[in-house]
């Protein structure tokens, strides 16, 4: 039914007016009575229907006889069909998009509410009663509690100004389009002044705009009287401080259905166009540094922004009209433009100073349609994908577009436009830029967006609409380093330097807004190809009560800026420019100042150039940070205190103290690994040649939290027994250096010696550990210490623990001989364990170690990511292997991201996935190498939701791995996952207010601390006997001597080091042993200074007597018997008898085991 409220005769009209809304309220009755009528046939359909409902909420199946069943597709229907083949991917993607087009639109029923509210504005604007004529700088007609909401400076100005009811009072923008979107309904309104309160040279030096804000102030004043508004304040439209506007919102419970934005205007026709031409002023700078009056002149200098500013409250009605045009007949412009809001919204575009609002993208469809580049049959999908691929390939700070029709030589050309404003976008006045106040490097960033949302449209291997529709792109997630300027006052000093007076005239003397441009264009420069995108934050200001004076520019706490990191370039130390007898040398000189310097490079040419400093690929990742800091203070004069940089401020976490160079330690022991590698291929004197050595600790993948430093041993530290390879601790002595064992795979060739029993299997590999060592200490001179399982070897300061490894092995242990002698093969726990350690955690390390190698920040992310979950007490209860995996989807499947260049960008975005993924519906699909067809996706998902129940809770499916999840079998439990959910999504949202917050003084390591309050006792270890205590995320005060040399110290000592050994790791075993029935134990394997103790509620339920059930349990008598319960007070004081000298003590936090 078409309403006749407040889109009545919107067609013939082109223009909804609010007298008409009060108007049509006489055919409120008869548009009831229609409602009447159409909803009772409705009432007996509903009877007809009832019969093919089985449920209240649910359809049951509707017969359908075999004519109807095998009825041809209609046209309508058939192109539907298509369109989904072509355009959608999936009927999924179609019905997603669908539902939500219907819950973001406005519903009727509160169209309604939203009508009523607008017809009493209207009433009460057309009340206010008029003021007397007075000089604009007189003021004092208006009360104390109502400011006028511009910032008055220079405060003098000529012109006189009164108050008059508004000519019209009309409904513009989305609202009226059907166009506007939940949650935040705005209903722009117009309110034109009479041409009797303006002055033919009201555009000049702000009197216009002044007379515009005193128009506002005065109908602040009246309309806070009534009980009709439950708020009314002032605020900026998209934080332009020269356009204030004013919010009313209903009283009651309809307060958030609805705001209303008025927006003061002057009547179409006052001001001729050719006076805003972007070439002319308006803005007099004898006025502005008030020096006197002095004749206007052709040395003035022009004031585009101003100039549009005014501009755009003179075609405000024409841009609906020519909008209404065009969605005429276009329904799926409205669901296209809806979608697109959503987009934008999403990527915080579509608010701010500078922002690409729903206004804007409206108008670029419109443009598009013109072009004929959309027609109107297309859906609102195609309006979206349309728009976007145009934002990808149109480069609007190079070609700007106009809706300009006509042939006039007063209308400026688009090189007048292009001269004064940074994006270009001309409406069909031919005289206003709608791009006007946005940076080149905001239009870049919407490009680099829609580039993105193609590439994830096109991409079968993902959810096109959860990643472009319904996942948010923060900043701090979105760039791989962000920065904040803190005290943005001291941009005026910028503005001085660069001297930035005619712009700063221009923006009303926003120095905010105008040294913005200038700046990003200075570090875009000096960052050169280094970065592939520098964006900002836009820049808003919330809105103020009408008693409260307007924001200033000092005001604003802070602006943030994203830069997207070309890894290949990020991290050059030398910055290479042009030849010393160049043209070009000397502004290089200039650009860098005196840290620039004639250098000599191997091709014999002889350049300038500039060193930056990095003697740590940490250090050379921050190298922007450097730039960034150096070219604000040699242009701007900001000194580098001003500058909050969040790029590496969580690298810390994973350094410890005197060994911050942790990822060239990696690339040390992956050398000695390479070195020991080539040592076992070519080793004389083995009965079966080596066929490959694979390493599969996580060193070797560069996952290891804290990589293995050199072991520099002190021998009058340890025990040194006569005739022994190996140093042994010293007991009453704090736990020696904890060395660990690196294990490595050394495989066997084949032959038909092998045994084919386990035991004498065993038997053999123990014999070619023996060789082994016996071989490498004559060929090399390493120390080696053979066992039965594996060879421990003594190389460059590591332990190499080298494992022999038989192809058929896991396969024997897998034979089962049936009592009738036939032989079967099952898996058994110890057969599984041999194929992990030999088969598949070889491939997953040489497969992560390549991303590595394609991703730099592939190890920090998983070190990160491992440190806060052992951080939270969890380490032992989810896979080393399934974080790594975890993490490198991340890099495999960025969308709608690109893959971090930050560790700190990876961390985030892994507790991000940690915490949305739908763990319960879906696999997490790592595609290592590309190898995953995506064919092979949707049989892979089938396969799963068809056995989920079998599959463990976290299901990771890799190329090798695609039916059974290895990493993931036996934990983390149900339990352990939602728990890791909720930490990581507080501790994202925790770190994300930490990091986009330069001014509060927080403390980033606070996600890494454990809560302890649902714990039930609390074990606190004794730091002496903790080795790697200090790993610590708060590092203790005291240190202990470990028995290890500082670094350089020469050491005569070749034994074979303490391998392996920490107590924390020994008591854990026997805790989990002896009362591993009764409780959980949770513990920070990276130099936790406690144990926590979680009862598991089952072990309290009283049982009945048994002799074979008596440990650790009491007896008890109740009314049927006796009955046995666990001795909690015994318990805990077995846990301090177990670890005498390793435990402190045992705090008993809650009383939960009181039966």
């Amino acid at each position: 039914m078409k309403r006749k409220g407040a889109e009545a005769d919107v067609h013939g009209a082109e223009q909804q007016d609010l007298e008409e809304l009060q108007d049509a309220g006489s055919s409120s009755d008869d548009d009831e009575e229609e409602d009447e009528e159409i909803k009772k046939p409705a009432k007996r359909r509903n009877v007809v229907n009832k019969k093919q409902t089985t449920d209240a909420g649910v359809i049951g199946a509707v017969k359908l006889s075999e004519r109807e069943l095998y009825k041809p597709l209609t046209n309508e229907e058939f192109s539907q069909l298509k369109e989904t083949e072509n355009l959608f991917h999936s009927t999924l993607l179609r019905m997603q998009v669908e539902e939500l087009l219907n819950e973001v639109k406005l519903k009727e029923k509160k169209r309604k509410a939203i009508d009523t509210f607008l017809h009493e504005v209207k009433n009460l604007l057309s009340n206010i009663p008029e003021t007397k004529q007075v000089n604009i700088t007189d003021q004092s007609w208006l009360p104390k509690s109502v400011k006028v909401p511009f910032l008055q400076i220079p405060y003098s100005v000529k012109g006189k100004f009164h108050f008059l009811r508004p000519d019209s009072v009309k409904v513009i923008g989305s609202y009226l389009l059907g166009t506007c979107i939940k949650p935040e309904i705005n209903v722009d309104v117009a309110v034109t002044m009479p041409a009797e309160i303006l002055q033919a040279k009201d555009n000049f030096n702000q009197r216009y705009l002044r007379k515009r804000a005193l128009y506002l102030a005065h109908i602040a004043r009246h309309l806070s009287k009534k009980e009709l508004f439950g708020c009314i304040k002032f605020g900026y439209f998209n934080s332009n401080h020269l356009k204030p506007i004013l919010y009313l919102s209903p009283q009651g419970k309809d307060e958030k259905l609805v705001t209303v934005r008025l927006h003061p205007c002057a009547p179409a026709s006052f001001f001729k166009f050719s006076r805003f031409h972007p070439s002319k002023n308006n803005v007099r700078v004898s006025w502005f540094l008030e020096q006197g009056s002095a004749p206007g002149g052709s040395d003035e200098p022009p004031t585009p922004h101003y100039n549009n500013a005014i501009l755009v409250d003179l075609v405000m009605e024409k841009h609906l009209h020519f909008l209404f045009n065009a969605a005429t007949d276009f329904p799926g412009m409205k669901d296209g433009i809806g979608l697109l809001k959503v987009w934008l919204h999403q990527r915080e575009f579509d608010k701010g100073y500078g922002c690409l609002n729903g206004f804007l993208v409206s108008m670029l469809v419109a443009y598009l349609l013109s072009k004929r580049k959309l027609n109107k049959m297309m859906s609102g999908y195609q309006v979206l994908r349309n728009v976007l691929q145009f934002l990808t390939v149109t480069d609007l700070t190079r070609d700007g577009i106009s809706l300009f029709q006509d042939t006039d030589d007063s209308v400026p050309s688009l090189p007048d436009f292009h001269q004064a404003f940074e994006v270009v976008f001309v409406d069909p006045s031919g005289f206003v830029n709608l791009c006007a106040e946005m940076t080149a490097s905001k239009y870049k960033q919407i490009q680099y967006e829609a580039q993105k949302s193609m590439e994830t449209l096109d991409n079968k291997a993902v959810d096109g609409f959860e990643m472009l529709l319904m996942t948010p792109k923060p900043l701090i997630q979105t760039f791989d380093h962000v920065f904040h300027l803190k005290n943005v006052a001291k941009l005026q000093e910028g503005c001085k330097k660069m001297k930035l007076l005619n712009d700063l005239i221009d923006h009303g003397g926003n120095y905010v807004v105008t040294i913005l441009p200038h700046l990003l264009s200075l570090l875009t420069r000096g960052l050169g190809q280094r970065i592939h995108l520098l964006a900002h934050s836009l820049l808003q200001i919330p809105e103020w009560p009408i008693n409260a004076h307007p924001p200033k520019h000092r005001d604003t706490r802070y602006l943030s800026f994203g830069v997207l990191l070309n890894s290949a370039f990020s991290a050059n130390v030398l910055e290479k420019g042009p030849q010393a007898d160049s043209p070009e040398a000397a502004d290089f000189r200039d650009f860098w100042g005196d840290i620039s310097e004639l250098r000599r490079f191997q091709d014999g040419s002889i350049c300038e150039a500039v060193l930056w400093q990095g003697n740590s690929m940490c250090d050379r990742r921050l190298i922007p940070e450097q730039i960034i800091k150096h070219l604000l203070e040699l242009h701007m004069n900001l000194p580098k205190s001003l500058l909050c940089y969040a790029g590496g401020l969580l690298d810390s976490l994973i350094e410890v103290e005197g060994h911050s160079e942790s990822e060239e330690k990696i690339l040390s022991v992956v050398q000695s690994y390479d070195d020991l590698s080539r040592k076992l291929w070519n080793l004389t004197g083995l009965p079966l040649s080596v066929t490959s050595v694979q390493g599969i600790h996580p060193v070797f993948r560069f996952t290891e939290v804290f990589p293995p430093v050199p072991a520099n041993l002190d021998s009058s530290f340890y025990v040194n027994v006569k005739n022994s390879k190996c140093l042994l601790p010293v007991n009453g002595k704090p736990s020696p250096v904890y060395v660990p064992a690196l294990k490595v795979i050394c495989h066997m060739e084949g032959s038909g010696k092998w045994p084919q029993t386990k035991e004498a299997i065993q038997r053999v590999k123990a014999a070619f550990h023996i060789r082994l060592a016996d071989l490498l200490h004559q060929q090399h001179q390493l120390t080696t210490q053979p066992s039965t399982t594996h060879v421990d070897v003594y190389k460059d300061g590591y332990v190499f623990r080298v494992q022999v490894g038989y192809h058929r092995e896991p396969l024997i242990l897998k034979e089962i001989q049936t009592p009738d002698g036939m032989l079967k093969y099952r898996d058994t726990e110890e057969s599984l364990q041999l194929e992990l350690e030999t088969v598949h955690l070889p491939y997953l390390t040489s497969t992560l170690h390549g991303l590595q190698q394609q991703h730099s920040t592939y190890g920090g992310t998983c070190r990160l990511a491992k440190r806060w979950i052992s951080a939270q007490l969890l380490s032992n209860d989810i896979g080393e292997e399934s974080i790594d995996l975890v993490a490198a989807y991340l890099f495999t499947q960025p969308a709608p991201y690109s893959p971090p260049a930050s560790q700190q960008t990876g961390f985030l975005r892994f507790l991000n996935l940690l915490s949305t993924f739908d763990w319960k519906n879906n696999p997490l699909i790592v595609n290592l190498n590309g190898d995953i067809k995506e064919t092979e996706l949707a049989e892979i998902k089938n396969d799963f939701v068809a056995a989920r129940t079998q599959h463990p809770v976290m299901f990771i499916v890799t190329p090798k791995e695609r039916k059974s999840s290895v990493w993931t079998k036996g934990r983390p439990s149900a339990q352990i996952l939602q728990r890791l959910a909720e930490l990581a999504s507080q501790s994202l949202r925790t770190l994300e207010r930490q990091l986009m917050d330069p001014l509060a003084d927080c403390d980033l390591k606070t996600v890494f601390r454990p809560p302890l309050d649902i714990y039930d006792v609390i074990i606190r270890l004794n730091p002496k006997h903790v080795p790697r205590h200090l790993e610590a995320v708060d590092r203790p005060k005291a240190t202990f001597y470990r028995g290890a040399l500082k670094e350089g110290a020469e050491s005569n000592c070749l034994k074979m080091p303490v391998v392996d050994y920490d107590p924390v790791q020994c008591y854990l075993r026997e805790l989990r042993s002896a009362f591993g029935e009764f409780a959980l134990f949770f513990y920070d394997a990276y130099g936790g200074s406690l144990i926590a103790v979680l009862w598991k509620p089952q072990a309290f339920t009283p049982q009945p007597f048994k002799i074979s059930h008596v440990n650790a349990k009491m007896l008890e008598t109740k009314e049927n018997g006796l009955h046995m319960i666990p001795n909690v007070e015994a318990v805990l004081e077995d846990f301090e008898i177990l670890g005498a000298g390793l435990v402190k003590s045992v705090e008993a936090v809650t009383e939960k085991w009181k039966i």
